[in-house]
């Protein structure tokens, strides 16, 4: 019935009694569906009550744990030319293999027999030590000698000082002795004298007597200018010895400057010497550095400087080089206000790129296709990019990692943090509230 008409029969009749209404008026429609949205809310709030792991997603890369696992570059320590490659881009070379060789661009390097001539130098430097050597040990026993020899002549000179002054005592004595004659002779004259005007003595007893006197006064005149020259001679002899301490202290002075001399000339041809032994040695280092080798076994991945004749400076790169082993690590980038939940020795979940996966963030355990991991170290200062490095390693416990990962590749990763109800998740994620902060309850510590 549309009911069109304004006088409705339905007021009047009741249609509930016949057998079409009662069909129509009493069947219920949708029970089916009824049931189901009856038995799915009871699901989804069973669900609400339903565990779930709070984490922290971020995007990483492939790399490797230790820093010596990485690809590197391979430079030359001098400056150089490119003359020979020895391998070509994918080969594997092996630790000490030769990669390529190079010559030298600088002028004072040319000479093939640079080594050879400076050891020729040193060679004859190390004979000019060796006699400086022995100059410096005769003029030691050349100054030992003048000491001794000082020694004596020292000696020499004060036993003549002393028999002088021995000499000038006994010339002094003597002249004494002359001294007491001559009074003698002098009182005998006078005498004779006085006897003789008296006439008791002849003249010629006074001349004998005035004779002995001159003859006396004569010895006196001679012992005095002997005493005098003794004395003059003693000191000559004391003047002596100063000449001898002054002739021999400058021949000493003479000699021990020809020591320090010679001794200064020894030094300074050590120091060359040694000089010579560092340039010699540097040659020789430089010579091997003109093959550039594999510091470790891998793979060349790239060549730089490729073309034959091309020149570098020293520093510059020539050819990339991927280490063979290497155990796989994986970098992520958390944000700073992140950075508080994270903890060494925590898991987390991977997703390389390029494998299929099924992932439940908060669900980890029925997720598909994602690997274990564990937080090894977190980065104390922020990167270019505004966040912070923190390293995972393969977490030993889980499935291992798939073989054919190649450094460098792209992944996403799953921080695993506190267990909550569904509920309290949809209702953090509303009011944008960051994940529970919590502490691990037992603490971790960096492993070397």
């Amino acid at each position: 019935m549309l009911n069109i008409s304004e006088n409705q029969v339905a007021k009047n009749i009741d249609l509930s009694n016949y057998r079409s209404g009662k069909e129509i008026f009493n069947k219920e429609y949708h029970k089916g569906f009824k049931n189901f949205l009856k038995f799915f809310s009871i699901f989804l709030l069973l669900i609400l009550f339903l565990p779930w792991t709070q984490n922290i997603t971020s995007q990483g890369n492939v790399t490797t744990l230790k820093p010596n696992q990485r690809p590197q570059t391979l430079q030359s320590q001098i400056p150089g030319r490119v003359e020979q490659w020895y391998v070509q881009e994918g080969n594997f070379v092996k630790k000490g293999d030769t990669i390529l060789r190079i010559s030298e661009v600088k002028s004072d390097y040319f000479d093939e027999n640079l080594a050879q001539r400076t050891n020729d130098q040193l060679t004859a430097k190390a004979s000019s030590v060796v006699a400086y050597k022995n100059k410096t040990d005769a003029l030691k026993n050349q100054i030992k000698a003048l000491e001794q020899e000082r020694v004596l002549k020292l000696e020499q000179a004060k036993n003549k000082v002393a028999q002088t002054a021995l000499k000038v005592t006994s010339d002094s004595i003597d002249l004494e002795a002359i001294k007491i004659k001559a009074d003698i002779a002098n009182t005998q004259y006078q005498r004779a004298i006085a006897l003789q005007a008296e006439g008791i003595k002849a003249v010629k007893d006074v001349e004998e007597k005035q004779s002995k006197l001159q003859e006396v006064n004569a010895k006196l005149t001679s012992q005095q200018n002997k005493l005098l020259s003794t004395k003059q001679d003693l000191v000559n002899s004391k003047l002596a010895i100063a000449t001898l301490r002054a002739t021999y202290a400058d021949k000493i002075a003479k000699a021990q400057s020809s020591l320090y001399t010679a001794e200064s000339s020894g030094l300074d041809t050590e120091a060359q010497v040694s000089k010579l032994e560092t340039s010699l040695a540097n040659y020789k280092k430089r010579s091997s550095l003109l093959y550039i080798t594999a510091p470790q076994a891998g793979y060349i991945n790239k060549t730089i400087k490729a073309g034959l004749g091309e020149t570098f400076k020293e520093g510059e790169p020539l050819v990339h080089i991927m280490p063979a082993n290497y155990d796989l690590a994986v970098e992520m980038y958390v944000s700073p206000i992140d950075l508080p939940l994270i903890h060494i020795g925590e898991d987390v979940r991977v997703q390389f790129d390029g494998w299929p996966a099924i992932v439940f963030s908060g669900w980890p355990n029925v997720s598909y296709g994602t690997y274990g991991a564990k937080i090894v170290a977190i980065e104390n200062f922020i990167s270019t990019n505004g966040k912070y490095r923190v390293l995972l390693k393969p977490n030993a416990e889980d499935a291992p990692w798939p073989e054919a990962i190649r450094v460098g590749s792209g992944a996403k990763t799953i921080a695993l943090l506190e267990n909550v109800p569904i509920w309290f998740e949809i209702w953090r994620q509303i009011n944008s509230f960051p994940p529970n902060y919590y502490t691990p309850k037992t603490s971790t510590s960096d492993k070397k």
